[in-house]
């Protein structure tokens, strides 16, 4: 099982500042999903930037969502914790 998401920045060029359970910081493109029908909604600027984490994921108020998995293997590593020496 991969690291769930524990926090989330949602930014204005559609993409996430994901914090995972494992200390890593990813960064997440939205913008290829944007065409989905399901996600066509957060193309609304205003709205996406409402995403939260919620149970390991990110969420909106209608329910859309992406796969924990999805978040992290295609995501981009930023930063990872530093482990003590």
């Amino acid at each position: 099982m991969n690291p769930r998401v524990t926090q989330v920045e949602c930014h204005s060029d559609h993409s996430m500042i994901l914090t995972f359970d494992n200390g890593e910081k990813r960064q997440f493109d939205v913008r290829p999903y944007l065409d989905y029908p399901v996600f066509q909604v957060l193309r609304d600027m205003p709205y996406f930037l409402r995403g939260q984490a919620h149970h390991g994921t990110v969420t909106w108020p209608h329910e859309e969502d992406f796969c924990p998995d999805t978040l992290y293997l295609e995501s981009r590593v930023l930063e990872r914790e530093k482990s003590a020496a």
